[in-house]
């Protein structure tokens, strides 16, 4: 009988240095990049949505008082062993991320923090259903390439165009659904009409959620009161809010 108990796991954090060893453009909108690190011997990232901070300099202040700006990222995969960590970067409105992005060269230097904690999603339901938007993919694709094999998993994504669609490696059984956005509809009116015309697979699954704020949360509640599914068994987080700078919200009751 699975349990589907999540399991919150805290991590001791500190920060660590970081050099760009690779860039690769995945997408028009999405690049890849690799670091190397001397000190990742001890890094702990247990869940496909755990969140690491990125400090990148705001120009603001001079020498050691110089100020920086955080920014949460998913560690898109990592190597203990190859003192090698990957992350990618959604290159959508100006901000510090993208802008320190979009200009990264091989030998930049970057420095992180944490994960602060993990919220481990166990890997025996029955189907999984991964909802969200570009900011969402690095956690979408980590998660599909780490489930069993077999297990139906089934992503929905508002993306700007199909030249956003990406490919993951699994042994799940995968279907991807990419929507691509129409000027007059918004992400969550775009995502609800695709579940709409989707029933859910038999037997116990878990949907997790990631996009704009408001976005997650009427998707959220959209599972919770018309699908009915059991609220345990939801996981909804707004990665970015509009208008806002560094938004990360957990969508609860």
């Amino acid at each position: 009988m699975a349990s589907h108990h999540i399991e919150r796991i805290r991590h001791e954090t500190r920060r660590r240095s970081l050099t760009v060893e690779t860039i690769d453009r995945l997408t028009p909108r999405m690049l890849r990049i690799s670091f190397a690190a001397t000190d990742l011997n001890d890094f702990v990232s247990a869940s496909a949505d755990d969140h690491i901070k990125l400090f990148f300099p705001s120009g603001e202040g001079t020498g050691e008082g110089e100020r920086s700006s955080m920014r949460d990222f998913t560690p898109r995969s990592f190597d203990t062993g190859q003192g090698r960590l990957v992350i990618d970067f959604a290159l959508h409105e100006a901000g510090p991320a993208t802008g320190w992005a979009a200009a990264a060269k091989v030998g930049d230097a970057l420095e992180i923090g944490g994960p602060r904690g993990s919220a481990v999603i166990p890997d025996d339901f029955d189907w999984y259903l991964l909802i969200g938007d570009e900011t969402a993919l690095p956690a979408i694709g980590r998660r599909v390439e780490e489930l069993r094999p077999d297990v139906p998993v089934t992503t929905i994504v508002a993306v700007a165009s199909l030249e956003e669609a990406q490919t993951f490696k699994t042994r799940a059984n995968w279907t991807p659904v990419w929507c691509v956005r129409d000027g007059a509809v918004d992400d969550a009116a775009l995502l609800r009409t695709v579940l709409e015309a989707r029933d859910p697979p038999p037997g116990e699954g878990f949907v997790w959620i990631a996009a704009e704020a408001a976005v997650a949360r009427a998707l959220r509640s959209y599972i919770l009161e018309h699908r009915q599914h059991p609220r345990e068994w939801i996981k909804a987080a707004g990665y970015w809010a509009r208008g806002k700078a560094d938004a990360h919200e957990r969508i609860e009751d």
